[in-house]
């Protein structure tokens, strides 16, 4: 594992001790592997829902109701 060196602003210093003091976690390395996951994890989700917007941006406008956008919506994640 690669080995860095950080420097941490005194109220983020406090809040990553308290976590291990509350042994949330066994030491600031491991929270901020995972608040490193975390934060991965939420661009991927950010970016596949970039990538879905733009691609109702390029299909156009919809004639159809709101009513029938929500029906459609709700068949599609009842199956």
């Amino acid at each position: 594992m690669a080995r860095q060196s950080i420097s941490f602003t005194k109220p983020n210093d406090d809040w990553l001790k308290s976590q291990v003091d509350n042994e949330e976690y066994s030491s600031k390395s491991e929270l901020v592997n995972d608040l490193i996951r975390q934060a991965r994890k939420q661009q991927v989700e950010v970016d596949w829902i970039k990538m879905k917007l733009e691609k109702a941006e390029e299909s156009g406008f919809s004639a159809d109701s709101k009513e029938d956008i929500l029906k459609q919506s709700k068949s599609l994640l009842n199956g």
